[in-house]
């Protein structure tokens, strides 16, 4: 080979390198620490690095949506440039969509596959602020082995299934179990009571706090009545720890077989089947009960998002990522590893998700009744008044007032708030 001809494979491999380097980029993420969310997204960014030349660091969030919101907001308020990519909750496109850029166009050849109201709950004036991941919404999760020990049927009401719960709870603790309790739920003062309250507020015919055209509609006899109900559980059916329980902590006493019930998402379904639970094959899901006979069941509309902050260096990568990780394929790794829930509709009638998780048409009408929490009404201010509203159902859950005298508060701090806009 002449000196030339190296001369010129150098270059050739000098610019190749350039091109590379000048098309990698180096890249954040930030996401939550529920389940196992975190090992997977690290799986899945190893497979985006090897297939994109792109690096990716993962920033770990809190499990509490409500402290990631205000991490979320501290670093985009600053115009904070260490962050490229964040996982969203659906109730915070209102809140931050100036803060992220537009997917509209990014998206176009892909957004039709999936649910138009996820879609929609992500679309603030016309701007799609964040993919959808995956959606949500709780289920009754029942112990079926124990049930079917005493001749019972899944709970159609709240009073029927803490009437359930006392009674197999006590034959159980007679029995030996001394650690066993009734039902377990979210009552921490974070935004899961807001879906928790909202739930058993809702399914009593007692509004949605803020009704959509902007209403304030909480201080009302049926939702005073669903919060007292849930106050009457505390230190029966459910543990006085569950005043501080969030998903993981409820996970926690039900996956090691001590609960009968418990309120939680559909993650929940593959880790209490896993290897190392107690309660493996001995479980199952119904929607959750009404408030009374004639009411409509409500479970809370979830789902986690994934967004571009508009402060990005690095935004084309970023959504590159965005892309990557809402894709079908992502979709449906997520479903079978993680019985977390689709945003893409063909996802349901695959082969291999229904052989991997053959409870997620049972959460098809637990969808059809799930109902949204107040952002879309209250927009910017939804944080606050979610805020506001889980510290007054928390205070009558801890016994700091009548539901009636926390929910009057509550009205009038929520009039004063919308006083300001929202």
């Amino acid at each position: 080979m002449t000196n030339f001809s190296k001369r010129a494979l150098l270059l050739c491999g000098s610019l190749l390198a350039f091109a590379a380097s000048a098309q990698a980029a180096e890249i954040a993420m930030a996401a939550n620490s529920t389940g196992k969310n975190l090992n997977f997204i690290r799986e899945r960014l190893a497979e985006f690095e090897k297939q994109s030349g792109h690096k990716v660091k993962l920033v770990t969030m809190p499990p509490s949506s409500s402290e990631q919101f205000s991490q979320y907001r501290l670093w985009l308020a600053a115009g904070n440039t260490d962050v490229d990519v964040y996982q969203t909750d659906i109730v915070w496109a209102p809140q931050l969509a100036d803060q992220f850029v537009d997917l509209t166009a990014a998206a176009k050849d892909v957004i039709g596959q999936h649910f138009p109201s996820v879609v929609a709950s992500q679309t603030v004036d016309g701007k799609l602020v964040a993919m959808p991941m995956y959606t949500d919404a709780p289920a009754m999760f029942y112990r079926k082995d124990l049930l079917d020990k005493y001749g019972k049927q899944p709970p159609k009401t709240w009073k029927e299934m803490a009437e359930t719960a006392k009674e197999i709870q006590d034959k159980e603790r007679a029995a030996g179990q001394k650690d066993m309790w009734g039902f377990v739920f979210q009552g921490s003062a974070y935004e899961g009571l807001t879906c928790n309250a909202l739930e058993w507020v809702a399914s009593a015919g007692g509004g949605h706090i803020v009704e959509t055209n902007g209403d304030i509609t909480i201080n009302n006899e049926k939702a005073a009545a669903a919060l007292d109900m849930a106050k009457s559980w505390i230190g029966t059916i459910s543990p006085q720890g569950a005043l501080a329980y969030k998903e993981e902590e409820a996970r926690g006493v039900w996956q090691t077989g001590n609960s009968v019930f418990m309120r939680n998402w559909p993650y929940a379904y593959a880790l209490g089947n896993g290897a190392d639970s107690a309660i493996k094959g001995k479980f199952s899901v119904a929607p959750l009960p009404a408030g009374a006979d004639g009411e409509a069941p409500a479970s809370t509309l979830g789902g986690w998002n994934v967004a571009v902050s508009k402060y990005s260096k690095s935004q084309d990568a970023a959504i590159e990522l965005v892309k990557f990780l809402t894709s079908a394929e992502t979709q449906k790794k997520r479903a079978v590893e993680l019985s977390n829930m689709p945003t893409i509709a063909a996802l349901y009638d695959d082969k291999d998700v229904a052989a991997a998780q053959p409870f997620m048409p049972q959460w098809k009408p637990i969808f059809e009744t799930a109902v949204p929490r107040p952002s879309a009404a209250t927009k910017v201010k939804y944080n606050e008044v979610s805020s506001k509203f889980w510290g007054a159902v928390h205070n009558t859950l801890s016994g700091s007032g009548t539901a009636a005298e926390n929910l009057e508060l509550l009205e009038v701090e929520l009039t004063d708030l919308k006083g300001s806009g929202w």
